[in-house]
């Protein structure tokens, strides 16, 4: 069976939806930054365009021979999302044009900066519509974090964020949202395809303090 993310590593993509505390390991992405209103955004249709078409492409690569070293089947991960102000604060949801964001989705350990080169070069030549220019290969080390399922409308968030930072607040941790440590979310649901009462997204904050 093709290795999934979601299920292998429960913790990560599956929490409760009463907040919990998580120790998030380094992970490997492909990235693109950019700014504005998802909703409206031509750079934001455009990253994901990117970031799907690499993401695919390197799972598909097994279909024309090119099987990267240590290729395993496994199931594309799901699209996530760093968010934040101009300033580095917490994102405003009453002014989505400001947003600032990196859009991403998680790599097996067996793409390397030459597997993801080569891919984005196939994919120049098979769609070369598609813009890959600003895509990136990178690491992060989120480490411990404040995390909850939220279910429903994006617009709805701040109430469930304020319960998860009144939660870790209540363990003796403070929220370290700053240039490097985002807010953070994982989107489990399609929003072309789910009602927006119904939606599933991991939002997780980054935290800093010993529990009490």
């Amino acid at each position: 069976m093709p290795i999934d993310f979601k299920k292998t590593q429960k913790e990560l993509y599956q929490p409760k939806i009463t907040p919990s505390i998580v120790d998030v390991p380094e992970m490997l992405f492909i990235a693109v930054d950019g700014k504005g209103d998802p909703n409206t955004s031509e750079a934001y249709k455009a990253a994901l365009e990117a970031l799907y078409g690499l993401s695919y492409g390197i799972k598909m690569s097994k279909m024309g021979g090119n099987a990267p070293d240590g290729y395993f089947e496994y199931v594309v991960p799901p699209l996530e999302g760093l968010w934040w102000a101009p300033d580095g604060s917490m994102v405003d949801y009453s002014n989505k044009d400001s947003f600032c964001w990196t859009s991403m989705i998680r790599q097996p350990e067996f793409v390397t900066a030459d597997v993801f080169e080569d891919t984005r070069a196939t994919l120049a030549k098979k769609k070369p519509y598609l813009d890959t220019s600003k895509a990136q290969l990178i690491r992060i080390v989120e480490g411990l974090c404040v995390q909850v399922m939220h279910i429903g409308s994006y617009d709805n968030e701040p109430a469930t964020i304020a319960n998860m930072e009144k939660y870790a607040e209540e363990q003796g941790y403070a929220i370290d949202i700053n240039d490097v440590r985002r807010h953070h979310e994982i989107y489990l649901s399609d929003p072309r395809k789910v009602s927006a009462e119904k939606l599933k997204t991991v939002i997780r904050h980054p935290i800093t303090g010993i529990s009490l």
